[in-house]
């Protein structure tokens, strides 16, 4: 059996003060896991981002018990620092510092002897073999370590940890354990719902299942669009785990397309207050104002359907304002401007902002559906045929999941609607919305 390494870094694109990106998760495809498994190692890598920021008992276990550990400190990600602080406490040595060459740090790495690598403008690895190379002869020379941890270093008579045998079998097992369910949810999602039900009932009294794994379950309910599934399975997870902002904002997600909108206001509304504005939170809150307003329209309470579909517009603007990076409320704002009467004319502003954040996206990492989704909203609404055929090939060989086409046929749908009534030939348009609902149907 290979020796565990754990890898402690930050997921996706990160951005440091100075507004420099970072594509983490390129790095560590590409640099640090293919050194981990070239030493002969396993790398298990941190979740607790994933998880909503919870270093929960497994996370302890893995820091205390992998053999080997590499912390990346670029963009002095508070929860690395905090697990380094930790690693170096128990263990004397085998942990690696890594971090981006000319990115500034928190303290002078030199002398903890960190593996410098290098990136692009994008944020995207360069020179990789070099970097692989580096980390990989570092981890081949803990085989016969030396005090790295400045703990041990400094203090010379510091007790050293003996851990039992059967713990680390024990610790083996559990990630054994989980990486086992991680993967029968991976098949589970192309079965379908009764699938993932039968690995909830394997999985047992959730409170003792690792976190990472109740997270990739929940999320399978979603992508199988089982929201009375989601919504049972929060009541069956630990009050900490509960109230994770991920858990809330799916929940309110949840509630929104059972449609019982007011429980999902009030649960969103509740995560704003805490924790404040944010582009994810505030891009399901102005669904469900969206969804209420066509709920109104459709029942000819048209003075009322207005005010919520103001309360879409405003929710939508500030979660852009709160992450220009993140187009989705941003091309969901400029969507429903097409919908007053006049067009909102803070729009044509908006239009061109949106098209910069999501052509960076696309130009930076691997884009996903939501980026050529986005633009092809952008495409339609400023009436570019050739522009938006091109990005609808591109979202729907990007498809994850079924409620994906839906969700963008639907808005375009009502670009389309409001189009008609003005007398605007939509006639392209609409082939691409049957394409988004043929999508949906499909997958």
């Amino acid at each position: 059996m290979k020796p565990f390494c754990f890898i402690l870094m930050p997921f996706g694109t990160k951005t440091d003060e100075s507004g420099k990106t970072v594509e983490f998760d390129e790095i560590y495809n590409k640099i640090i896991k293919p050194a981990v498994i070239k030493a002969n190692l396993t790398p298990i890598r941190a979740d607790e981002e994933i998880i909503g920021g919870i270093i929960h008992k497994p996370m302890f276990e893995r820091l205390m018990l992998c053999d080997y550990a590499i912390a990346d400190l670029t963009t002095a990600n508070a929860n690395v620092f905090y697990e380094l602080g930790i690693r170096h406490g128990i263990r004397p040595h085998s942990t690696i510092l890594t971090f981006v060459k000319g990115m500034r740090l928190p303290f002078d790495v030199a002398p903890l002897n960190g593996l410098p690598y290098q990136i692009d403008s994008n944020g995207l690895p360069i020179d990789i073999d070099n970097s692989i190379a580096l980390i990989e002869n570092r981890l081949n020379d803990c085989r016969t370590p030396s005090d790295d941890s400045p703990v041990y270093q400094l203090i010379t008579n510091m007790p050293r940890m003996e851990i039992d045998r059967l713990k680390t079998d024990t610790f083996r097992d559990s990630v054994d354990y989980s990486n086992l369910f991680k993967d029968k949810l991976e098949k589970a999602r192309s079965d379908g719902k009764e699938a993932i039900h039968d690995i909830e009932k394997d999985l047992g009294n959730l409170i003792d299942v690792d976190p990472a794994v109740i997270i990739d379950l929940f999320l399978s309910y979603r992508s199988v669009e089982d929201w009375n599934a989601m919504i049972n399975l929060v009541n069956k997870m630990s009050p900490i785990l509960a109230e994770v902002v991920l858990v809330k904002e799916q929940l309110g997600f949840a509630y929104n397309r059972i449609e019982n909108h007011e429980k999902a206001e009030a649960i969103l509304k509740d995560v704003i207050e805490k924790y404040g504005t944010s582009s994810e939170t505030n891009g399901i809150l102005g669904r469900v104002y969206k969804d209420l307003w066509q709920k109104y329209e459709k029942n000819n309470k048209t003075i009322k359907a207005r005010g919520f579909l103001k309360k879409s517009i405003e929710c939508y603007l500030e979660g852009f304002q709160a992450d220009w990076r993140d187009a989705y409320p941003g091309i969901n704002a400029v969507t429903l401007m097409e919908m007053t009467d006049p067009i909102d004319k803070r729009q044509s502003q908006l239009l061109p902002v949106v098209l910069y954040s999501v052509e960076r996206r696309i130009s930076s990492k691997h884009p996903d559906y939501w980026d050529y989704a986005t633009l092809l909203e952008l495409n339609i609404l400023s009436n570019n045929q050739d522009k938006a055929m091109d990005s609808l090939e591109n979202a729907l060989a990007s498809i994850r999941e079924k409620w994906e086409p839906k969700t963008t046929a639907n808005n375009i749908k009502l670009i389309i609607d409001v189009r008609k009534k003005k007398g605007i030939e939509t006639n392209w348009s609409e082939e691409i919305l049957n394409e988004l609902l043929k999508a949906g149907e499909e997958q």
